[in-house]
């Protein structure tokens, strides 16, 4: 992609700078202005460049846990520094990368004022687009999409934001390496058509030198060509700081809510049947997670969602016995209260790893506290999934501790498949999600079907998948097609998307090792795939296990098993009904 850079008179201010972007040799952002608003003046007008550094970056690094087994960090860079009198004298720079996939930038401002305090009011980064495109857009990380134009979006529009150009060219808008800094979002641009402008969550104070977190634009083909792309991201963020990662282990979930010993020992072993690699205690085991008074260093169960008994020291011994990590949950209230107390504790007890529930977003404040309780969880070796309104913006490079987060309607929330599609392409830019997967609960058959729900975690990247929900071991049998999740790893070696549409349907392989897996989910309209299997090995022979839903099954999942022989000239041809899926496994062929 291509972004220019310069300083003019624009929209009736002098010596602005503004930058445009043109990919393919279109353009995606017309002329648009950059900025920030300081306490002690304006950095976005009144400027003058100072000078311009040109760089060049290529190499190449492997992620801990990823949706690819190595990636390619390759860009132009710029950085151009300017002197700016805006009631004082300032220096400050915009850095500038341009990848293949994307481009990126963000505001320095410099070691020469190095020392001094700053506070950053707002920021004043525009998007102009020359016409009114459609976007999907979402007003919380738990909402639902909406298709509107451009001109329809209001204050506090997520990101990621997917806008489509054309039908051949789809860009995506949001930001990376939000580490202590306020979130933004995105809200419509005063005085002008199909413009959107860069919107903090309240105001930053800092000390110089200060970086700002990335803005991004990135452009693509088709939805699941961004999607592909969006290691970008990752780029943009610092590598990983934890020197021994041994300790991280990726895997699968059950989640265990009756809080007893016998329920906690009960999935530890449907863990250990299913190849499981995890069991997670959820809210009530320290007592009432809304209640300021509960005290999470200590079994206390909340009688309202278990009479008990708990013995979670037992139920952690008989876990280790058997390979089976422990998750825990804990409300926010705790972790405020608690938190350089409790991760030493758990990390004695044996804990693998903390769920950190309902946590304040968005201010600089808070953003600075959930990340810095990251690095604490690092440092006593657990791993950490964050639910509810935040979205990660890559910072799982530099702790890859953090396995996942929320930042979506998932399956708790009984979400449509065109939500759930649109998701896939949308918010899983900004990387993996929590969608608290279910497969025997009655809400399976009121959002879609049972090889659709199967398919799922192939297409919604987590490296933790809660593959059992709302799932207890008495009730989940030995359903022949549970066999794909048996087998089904969370981290991959390579990904690529098939075909897929925004709200209406996506098919994604990704390979582990030798093995493929295809997950392939429809929305409202009944249709029928034709997916080239060229991507596997040439002259090799595969056997495809295919899983379809099929109404003539007389099981209660009404999903068929299917083995057929393939190699790299096989099309598959799926035909899925109206919110209806397939997951297919496919692996070489044993000699």
């Amino acid at each position: 992609m291509e972004i220019e850079v310069g300083l003019r008179d624009f929209d009736g201010r002098k010596g602005c700078p503004v930058y445009r972007v043109r990919w393919g040799g279109r353009e995606i952002i017309a002329d648009s202005r950059l900025g920030m608003e300081l306490e002690d003046g304006l950095l976005g007008e009144g400027l003058e460049k100072v000078r311009e550094v040109t760089s060049k970056h290529d190499s190449t690094w492997e992620p801990v846990c990823g949706e690819r087994s190595g990636i390619r960090d390759r860009y132009n860079g710029l950085v151009i520094e300017f002197e700016g009198r805006g009631g004082a004298v300032r220096e400050f720079s915009i850095e500038v990368r341009a990848y293949d996939e994307g481009v990126a930038w963000r505001y320095v401002l410099p070691k020469a004022s190095e020392g001094k305090g700053v506070a950053i009011r707002a920021e004043q980064t525009e998007f102009r687009f020359g016409s009114d495109h459609e976007a999907w857009a979402v007003y919380s990380a738990q909402g639902k999409y909406a298709k509107v134009k451009l001109s329809e979006i209001k204050k506090g529009c997520e990101r990621p934001l997917v806008v489509r150009l054309s039908e051949d060219c789809y860009a995506a808008l949001g930001e990376a390496a939000l580490v202590d800094h306020a979130r933004m979002k995105f809200a419509s641009l005063a005085g002008a058509q199909h413009a959107l402008v860069s919107s903090l969550d309240g105001p930053v104070e800092g000390k110089v030198p200060l970086a700002t977190p990335w803005r991004f634009v990135m452009a693509a083909k088709t939805p699941g060509a961004l999607l592909e792309n969006n290691f970008l991201i990752l780029n943009l963020n610092e590598p990983c700081a934890i020197g021994d990662t041994s300790w991280i282990r990726p895997g699968k979930v059950i989640r265990e809510a009756t809080l007893t010993t016998a329920g906690g020992k009960a999935c530890v072993d449907f863990a250990v049947k299913r190849n499981l690699q995890y069991i997670e205690f959820d809210a009530g085991w320290y007592g009432n997670e809304y209640d300021d008074a509960s005290d999470a260093r200590a079994v206390n169960l909340d009688p309202k969602r278990s009479k008990g008994p708990l013995d979670l020291t037992e139920v952690i011994a008989h876990a280790k016995s058997k390979g089976i990590g422990v998750i825990l949950y804990v409300n926010r209230r705790a972790l405020e209260k608690q938190l350089d107390e409790i991760l030493p504790l758990y990390q004695r007890w044996g804990v693998a790893g903390v769920k950190y529930g309902f946590v304040n977003v968005g201010s600089q404040k808070w953003t600075a506290w959930l990340h810095e309780a990251i690095r604490k969880a690092a440092a006593h070796r657990l791993m950490v999934d964050v639910h509810d309104e935040y979205r990660t913006t890559g910072y799982e490079r530099t702790y890859p501790n953090l396995m996942t987060v929320e930042g979506i309607g998932g399956d708790e929330t009984t979400p449509e498949p065109e939500q759930t599609l649109t998701l896939q392409f949308a918010r899983f830019i900004a990387g993996p999600a929590d969608n608290t997967v279910c497969y025997f609960d009655g809400r399976v058959n009121k959002m879609s079907s049972h090889a659709y729900q199967l398919a799922k975690p192939v297409c919604l990247y987590s490296p933790w998948q809660f593959l059992f929900w709302y799932d207890r071991p008495a009730a989940a049998g030995d359903d022949p097609e549970l066999e794909f999740w048996d087998r089904m790893p969370t981290t991959w070696d390579e990904t690529r998307v098939l075909d897929g549409r925004i709200g209406e349907f996506s098919a994604i392989a990704r390979r582990s090792g030798g093995a493929w897996f295809v997950g392939c989910m429809n929305g409202p309209e009944a249709r029928e795939l034709s997916l080239k299997l060229d991507f596997l090995e040439s002259g090799k022979r595969y056997t495809a296990s295919i899983y379809s839903d099929d109404p003539s099954m007389d099981t209660r999942t009404h999903v068929r098993v299917e083995r057929r022989p393939v190699d790299a000239t096989t099309v598959l041809k799926p035909g899925l009904a109206a919110r209806g899926g397939q997951a297919i496994h496919i692996a070489p062929e044993k000699r």
